[in-house]
C-alpha cells in the first residue's frame, strides 16, 4: 500500500479530479482531499492510496511537478504523522505558582 501525499492543489480541486489523474498510472482505492474544520474549504492537499507500491511510485514521479489547474503539484510519498501527544501548552512542568517560599536555612 502506497500512501502518497499531494500538495498545493488549488481550492478548487475534487476526489474526482485527483483520482482521475492518479488513475492513469494505476488502482486507486481511496482519495481524500482534506479540509478545514471550521469552514469545511480544502486546505489545499489530499492523500491518495494506492494498493501497487510499483503504481504508486510511477504516479510519483508522472505526476509530482505537473500543473493542474495552474498550480504546480507537490507529489510525494506520505510520511506518517507525528505523535504529538496530549493537550499542550500551559502546566505541569517545571515551574509553577502558589506554595510559600521558605527563606528558613
Amino acid at each position: 500500500m502506497k500512501n502518497i501525499f499531494v500538495g498545493n492543489l488549488s481550492f478548487g480541486a475534487t476526489e474526482d479530479s485527483v483520482r482521475s489523474m492518479f488513475e492513469a498510472h494505476g488502482t486507486v482505492d481511496r482519495v481524500s482531499i482534506v479540509t478545514d474544520r471550521e469552514t469545511g474549504r480544502s486546505r489545499g492537499f489530499a492523500f491518495v492510496e494506492m494498493p501497487n507500491d510499483s503504481e504508486g511510485n510511477a504516479a510519483i514521479n508522472a505526476i509530482n511537478g505537473r500543473d493542474m489547474d495552474g498550480r504546480s503539484l507537490n507529489v510525494n510519498e506520505a510520511r506518517p504523522k507525528e505523535d504529538r501527544g496530549f493537550g499542550g501548552g500551559g502546566r505541569g512542568h517545571g515551574g509553577g505558582g502558589g506554595g510559600r517560599r521558605n527563606s528558613r536555612y
